[in-house]
C-alpha cells in the first residue's frame, strides 16, 4: 500500500537560544552549508557593522555587502555584487528589509540563504516572501524559504522593544486570519490547508497564551518559535493565508491611506486582529487578545497610534481594497461607513470595560 504524504519546505536548521550567534560558522560547517567557508553575508549599515566586527573572526572567508535599503533596486543590487563571488550560500544579517534583500538576491543568484534575525518584529524571517519597496509602492515577491534560521536572543534583547512589541502584534493576527481562513472555506469554498492552518493557529495562541514578558528568554524563545512556525505555515499553504486576513488588510489600509503616519506593521496588525475578532462576534477573545496586546505595550485602539475615530473608520473601510480576491470577515460583512462607525464604538466600549 503506498504511503502518501507531502515534503514541507522548511529550513535544515532553527537555532534559537541565547548566544546562537557565536556558533554560526560551526552551525554552517556542521551542516555542510558552506564546505569552503565562502559566504556573502549582507548586513545594514548601522548595527551591521557592530556584528560584523564580532562574526569577521570567525568567518575569514566571508565577503560583507551592506545593503543601503529595503528596496527593490537595493536587492537586485545585491545580487549583482555577488554574482560573480562563486559562494556556498548568502548570510542575511539584520532585521527584516535586510534579510528581504538577501531573500531575493540569493533566490536571483540560485544560492541557499541563512536568515540570521537580529530583532522579532514580523513573521517574514521564514517565510517564502521578499517584501520590498518599488515604484509602484510596495511588492511582494516569491523567494524559497531559508535554508537555516538563526536567531539569538541575546542579540534580540539589544534591540529596541519596539521591534519585539510588532512581532507580537503580528504573531497573534494569525488567529484572526485563520478564522477569515475557515469563513471563506464556509461561504466560498475556499479550500483550506489544516496543517498550515494548525501551525499559524498554534504559534499565536502560543504568544497569547505565555504568562511572559518583552525581557523573558522563555517568552522570546516561544515568539520566536512562533514567527519561524508561521512562516512555515505559509511555505505549506503557498501564499500568506494562514498569517494574513483582516487584520492586515486593516493594515495595509493605514500604510496606503497615511504612509507617513502609520505605525508598525505589528501594531496596526494586533489593532486589527483584535477589531477584526470583535465584528465576527467573538467578543470575550478580541477583549483577551486586546488585553494581552496592552499587557505587552501595544496599542488596541487608533488613538493610542495617533489616528482619530474618523480615520480608523476610512482605514476598515478602504481595508477590502487591499487585497482584491482575498475573502475575510470584512468583505462577509460588508458594513458602510455608519455601520463600521457603530461597530468600532462598540468595540471600543467592550475592551475598555
Amino acid at each position: 500500500m503506498p504511503v502518501l504524504t507531502r515534503l514541507i519546505p522548511s529550513p535544515v536548521v532553527v537555532d534559537i537560544r541565547p548566544g546562537a550567534l557565536d556558533d554560526l560558522a560551526s552551525v554552517l560547517a556542521d551542516q555542510r552549508i558552506s564546505h569552503s567557508g565562502k559566504l556573502a553575508v549582507a548586513i545594514s549599515g548601522g548595527s551591521g557593522a557592530k556584528l560584523r566586527e564580532r562574526l569577521a573572526p570567525a568567518l575569514p572567508g566571508a565577503t560583507w555587502y551592506e545593503v543601503g535599503g529595503g528596496t527593490l533596486d537595493d536587492a537586485i543590487k545585491l545580487a549583482d555584487d555577488m554574482k560573480s563571488g562563486h559562494y556556498d550560500a548568502v548570510v542575511g544579517l539584520g532585521g527584516g528589509k535586510i534579510i528581504d534583500c538577501a531573500k531575493f538576491a540569493a533566490a536571483r543568484i540560485g544560492l541557499p540563504l541563512v536568515a540570521v534575525a537580529t530583532n522579532l518584529s514580523h513573521d517574514g524571517l521564514c517565510s517564502p516572501v521578499a517584501t520590498l519597496d518599488n515604484d509602484a509602492g510596495r511588492g511582494s515577491y516569491g523567494v524559497p524559504n531559508p535554508i537555516a534560521v538563526v536567531i539569538d536572543l541575546d542579540v534580540i534583547r539589544e534591540a529596541p522593544v519596539r521591534f519585539v512589541r510588532s512581532g507580537i502584534g503580528d504573531a497573534l493576527s494569525n488567529i484572526s486570519a485563520v478564522r477569515d481562513w475557515e469563513l471563506a472555506h464556509r461561504e466560498k469554498g475556499e479550500q483550506i490547508d489544516g496543517l498550515a492552518a494548525a501551525m499559524a493557529r498554534q504559534a499565536g495562541e502560543a504568544v497569547l497564551r505565555h504568562p511572559g514578558g518583552v525581557g523573558d528568554d522563555s517568552f522570546l524563545q516561544v515568539l520566536a518559535e512562533g514567527l519561524v512556525l508561521t512562516g512555515i505555515s505559509m511555505s505549506v499553504a503557498g501564499d500568506s493565508r494562514p498569517a494574513s486576513g483582516a487584520c492586515h488588510e486593516i493594515n495595509h489600509a493605514f500604510d496606503l491611506l497615511f504612509p507617513k503616519r502609520a505605525a508598525s506593521h505589528g501594531e496596526q496588525c494586533g489593532m486589527g486582529a483584535a477589531f477584526a475578532m470583535h465584528l465576527r462576534g467573538a467578543h470575550e477573545e478580541s477583549g483577551y487578545m486586546a488585553e494581552v496586546l496592552h499587557r505587552h505595550g501595544l496599542p488596541v485602539l487608533p488613538d493610542e497610534i495617533g489616528f482619530t475615530v474618523d480615520e480608523f473608520v476610512q482605514v476598515v473601510e478602504f481595508a477590502p481594497q487591499t487585497r482584491p480576491g482575498r475573502y475575510t470577515i470584512l468583505e462577509h460583512l460588508d458594513l458602510n461607513t455608519e455601520q463600521i462607525r457603530d461597530a468600532y464604538a462598540d468595540y471600543a466600549k467592550a475592551i475598555g470595560s
